[in-house]
């Protein structure tokens, strides 16, 4: 993989090549600041102003040239609106296929200008990171606090243009009226949702969505599931990815997520009344969820490493897992032994592939799929999540069969051993093993060697190239590096060890993974445990207790749609994320039993208004997570999905751990006492958040 400044220079539009950032300049600048800093030549503060002013330089060379083009496309769109009123005038439909191409011909000059504007983003970014790590500085915040809050801002005109957005609805707007030019007159602006089928506006839609805050919810959706797209993407990875890609395979990875949900929250509202039925405390439910979470914190590491070699094999040992897990699970009431229902829910946790599921998607699927794929692995785990309780209630029967019994605490193990079986032998015959990454890894070095860049636009389902440009003319004096640019030519190989991968955590990164932490402790503190509280408090039935569950899981996909479709659009996503932490920090202090008598209305509320901002707060802190998360840790073994995951797990491990000790304390003191944790533990993420604020612009 080339450095990022070489991979500039390469694909760089000739004709535009001296506004673009200077980015070896700028790298030779920090490595010479090192050296004064070192050599104690300079005083901090005056490297810091130096370092300000080029920086404010090299954006203004953008800017302004970005203004001229947009002034010049603007124009061009001028000269062919007059040519179209003249067609309406005198009902001539000749010309409509000409005004459409020329339109489309400003709509591909508006792509390389995108192009333009994303590659000089990303340089911003590197160089800014490069010397918050070089200099040990955190400069970033400082920049960005200062400039892109001013009311004269020209950070914000490379990051959140508003030209540009203007240029795109003239070229949308006239597309659509052309083509409707022989029928009846049907304006974009009176049917929004109106689909516009010519694809050079899916083209720079996908341009646009890229470069600015905007999104929708599938995307949204997408990033919950944190699988990190590259941030420069080669065009020859589609083709690599297509030979993996099986739609029935994706489908069982999908399958799986939304199993393995049903079974951790499937025996939720019944885990107080078999602890109790087999001679432990109600509050032992704590110990019996979470540890299906204990084992998870080792499955996810190992099933993580065994997805470097195959996909197949460790989810048939997956299944077989679970099949085992859950069979000894309903086995334990018979049995009259607390120990082989704990055995059985530790199994359970064994049988965790959702890092296989993770890893599939990112590995084998190709980018234009990607994200539904995403968004799928993130619908397919809200309702299992809703499911699990939900099928709770249709179990309120008792039989016995071969002295087997059958009942409301037995039944949902019967139930997801079967549900396994099933699955189990879908998996072994419909499962297709993609190719072996050796066998395809010469491809890109091979298509390097070629000395071709191309700058692709999607169009007809064809790849055209924007710039090509031969190797030889671009190996000058660009053969210079440091040791910074070594290692950024490695971006993309995996992190290999836990110590690497920790190196890898920036504050920025560290917080956020606090802040998943915090949500997930908060959020199964109230899952855990409301079976026993609302049977202590309100004296609820196993199947009122489900239904609750279920209605709060089903809360889960249309907050992510308010929020993707709507409230990511008009906030920035590192606001959404604090109000959701106060708000989440709001919920905890109104769930305290503080006034008696403690009603339902009271944990209702306080319920729902803690679990959708949770809710909200994972899709928002993922989101940046993914963003803010070195792109080394998009693959391999200890990738981000895997890191989250653990911090995830960790935090229902402990949460359920303290059910449990709070047990001992008694029943009418268990609230506070679980909720106190929760409390500490939020109010820290909001100040962690407000350190690193200005980093997650």
């Amino acid at each position: 993989m080339v450095a990022f400044g070489k991979k500039l220079k390469e694909s760089q539009i000739q004709e535009w090549q001296r506004y673009y950032i200077n980015y070896k300049l700028m790298k030779k600048k920090v490595k010479h600041y090192v050296g004064q800093i070192e050599a104690a030549d300079e005083d901090r503060h005056v490297i810091l102003k130096d370092f300000s002013r080029m920086l404010d330089k090299q954006i203004e060379k953008i800017v302004l040239f970005l203004l001229e083009q947009e002034g010049q496309l603007a124009r061009r769109l001028s000269n062919i609106e007059e040519r179209v009123d003249a067609l309406i005038q005198h009902s001539d439909g000749s010309n409509v296929n000409d005004l459409q191409e020329a339109y489309r011909e400003v709509g591909r000059d508006l792509l390389r200008l995108l192009f333009f504007v994303e590659m000089n983003a990303i340089g911003l970014r590197k160089i800014l990171k490069k010397f918050d790590k070089r200099f040990g500085y955190r400069f970033t915040n400082y920049y960005v606090k200062t400039r892109a809050n001013h009311p004269y801002s020209q950070l914000k005109q490379v990051f959140k243009h508003v030209g540009i957005s203007a240029v795109v609805g003239t070229i949308s707007r006239n597309l659509a009226d052309l083509q409707d030019h022989q029928g009846s007159y049907v304006s974009i602006y009176d049917h929004p949702a109106l689909p516009l089928p010519d694809p050079i506006i899916d083209s720079i839609n996908a341009a646009v969505d890229r470069l600015t805050n905007s999104t929708n919810f599938l995307q949204y959706l997408g990033k919950h599931a944190l699988i990190v797209q590259d941030e420069l993407p080669t065009p020859s990875e589609d083709h690599v990815l297509d030979d993996k890609y099986h739609f029935m395979s994706l489908l069982l990875n999908l399958a799986n997520t939304f199993l393995y949900m049903v079974n951790t929250y499937i025996i939720v509202p019944t885990a107080d009344d078999y602890s109790m039925s087999l001679g432990a405390a109600a509050t032992v439910c704590g110990i019996v969820i979470g540890s299906m979470a204990v084992a998870q914190v080792f499955s996810s590491v190992y099933f993580s490493a065994w997805s470097n070699k195959s996909y197949i094999k460790p989810l048939i040992f997956s299944s077989v897992v679970l099949l085992a897990g859950n069979t000894l699970y309903a086995l334990a009431y018979d049995l009259n032994s607390i120990y082989v229902l704990l055995v059985g829910r530790l199994f359970c946790g064994l049988g965790s592939a959702r890092a296989v599921n993770r890893r599939y998607i990112s590995d084998c699927v190709p980018p234009k799929l990607r994200m539904k794929a995403s968004a799928g692995f993130v619908s397919a785990s809200a309702l299992g999540m809703a499911c699990g309780p939900a099928l709770a209630t249709l179990f309120q029967t008792r039989f016995k069969f071969f002295n087997i019994t059958f009942n409301e605490e037995t039944l949902p193990g019967w139930f997801m051993a079967f549900a396994w079986l099933l699955y189990l032998l879908w998996l072994c015959f419909s499962f297709r093993e993609p190719p072996c990454e050796d066998d395809n890894k010469n491809i890109p070095h091979q298509e390097a060697k070629n000395g071709l860049t191309e700058t692709c636009v999607i169009e007809n389902g064809f790849t055209q190239p924007l710039l090509i440009s031969s190797r030889e003319e671009q190996e000058d004096e660009d053969q210079e590096c440091d040791p910074s640019e070594e290692a950024e030519e490695e971006i993309h190989k995996p992190v290999t060890s836990v110590v690497s991968a920790y190196r890898l955590l920036t504050p920025s990164v560290k917080a956020q993974l606090f802040i998943y932490f915090m949500l997930k402790y908060a959020m199964e503190i109230l899952l855990a445990e409301s079976s026993v509280i609302t049977t202590y408090y309100f004296i609820w039935s196993t199947s009122n207790v489900a239904i609750f569950l279920a209605l709060l899981g089903l809360t889960v996909l249309p907050v992510n749609i308010f929020v993707g479709s709507y409230i990511s659009n008009m906030f920035e996503e590192r606001q959404v994320l604090l109000a959701s932490e106060i708000m989440v920090c709001l919920g905890i202090l109104l769930s305290f039993h503080m006034i008696i008598p403690y009603s339902v209305p009271q944990y209702v509320g306080s319920a729902l208004i803690t679990f959708v901002f949770a809710e909200v707060l994972e899709g928002v802190n993922l989101s940046l997570l993914s963003r803010v998360m070195s792109s080394r840790l998009s693959r391999g073994t200890y990738n981000g999905g895997l890191l989250s995951t653990e911090a995830g797990t960790l935090a229902r491990v402990i949460a359920d751990g303290t059910i449990t000790l709070a047990g001992y304390w008694g029943m009418s003191r268990l609230l506070n006492v679980t909720l106190l944790p929760s409390l500490f533990i939020c109010i820290f993420s909001i100040i962690a958040t407000c350190f690193t604020y200005n980093s997650l612009y």
